[in-house]
């Protein structure tokens, strides 16, 4: 089975519905390693020895967030800044995260038809994720579309957000036991709870 690392990232935590409800359906699963960034390093003093021998140890690398202004919450980007270094995870000798998979679960406050040429957000969601897919790319990992919520804050009242919750902890098993459909998810732009039902295998519905 694959080893399962998710960096989840929300600076407002006790505000929070969705991030923290995909956090606890996760964070007890068997290979699943989930670090919560904001509440291990509040003081923001990263051990970047210690990330990078986790980062070593997995197979999937997963950071899930909050969109904030179009980006990822500050203490994500340092953790970033300090742990992928040169040498580690890029340039010369840099090859630790070579072939591991990356993906991103992400909410955003909008809805989805906010985000195109014609919405309001002007660009695509995955416009705004272009900085960590070539940050992927750098460190020769293997990007995957994000797992998506749009709308969030209004997915508790309209109950879209247990369906989404459900679905994480699917996804997350799928790729855990190897039956996500990898190449047949590169053709999405972003991944939902709905698209699950096509690519994962020999799911079990109990």
């Amino acid at each position: 089975m694959a080893r399962i690392l998710i960096y989840f990232a929300h600076p407002g935590r006790r505000y929070s519905r969705a991030n923290m409800a995909m956090a606890e359906a996760v964070d007890h699963l068997a290979g699943v390693t989930l670090v919560d960034l904001y509440g291990q390093y509040p003081r923001h003093d990263i051990e970047i020895e210690a990330e990078q021998a986790q980062l070593i140890e997995h197979d999937v690398i997963i950071f899930q967030f909050p969109l904030f202004w179009y980006s990822t919450p500050s203490l994500l980007k340092e953790w970033m800044d300090l742990v992928l270094e040169h040498g580690f995870a890029y340039g010369s000798g840099g090859e630790a995260l070579k072939d591991k998979i990356f993906m991103c679960a992400v909410t955003a406050s909008s809805p989805e038809d906010a985000y195109s040429s014609d919405g309001f957000q002007n660009y695509p969601l995955r416009t705004f994720l272009t900085p960590l897919e070539q940050t992927a790319r750098l460190c020769q990992m293997r990007g995957l579309p994000p797992y998506v919520l749009y709308e969030s804050l209004a997915a508790s009242e309209d109950e879209r957000l247990p369906d989404h919750v459900k679905g994480y902890k699917r996804l997350i098993m799928g790729l855990r036991e190897e039956r996500y459909e990898c190449e047949q998810a590169g053709a999405y732009e972003v991944i939902q709870a709905q698209d699950l039902k096509t690519l994962l295998r020999d799911e079990e519905t109990a």
